[in-house]
């Protein structure tokens, strides 16, 4: 998923930065943020829409963390990564 994540095809990218949609508690934060960050300056539409998405889903796990992240990472993350993320949790 790492070489996944840097690869020039998007569509890898974004399955590097969905594929562990329904783990839960098993996310592997460490993976899930590597991919994120590998992509967050990519004006992609489907990548920006895929980070919120991995976000909110997690978000549901443990939306603390999430809102820590997207704090952190707020002027990196755009507008349409950090709404998807925060959609169910709030800021």
């Amino acid at each position: 998923m790492l070489r996944w994540s840097r690869d020039p095809d998007r569509w890898l990218r974004r399955t590097s930065i969905i594929c562990q949609l329904g783990a839960k508690k098993s996310t592997d934060l460490d993976l899930l943020y590597a991919c994120i960050e590998a992509n967050l300056d990519d004006p992609d539409f489907f990548l920006r829409k895929a980070i919120g998405w991995a976000l909110r889903q997690y978000a549901w796990t443990d939306p603390d963390e999430v809102r820590r992240y997207v704090a952190a990472r707020t002027d990196r993350l755009s507008p349409l990564s950090r709404r998807e993320a925060l959609r169910n949790v709030g800021p």
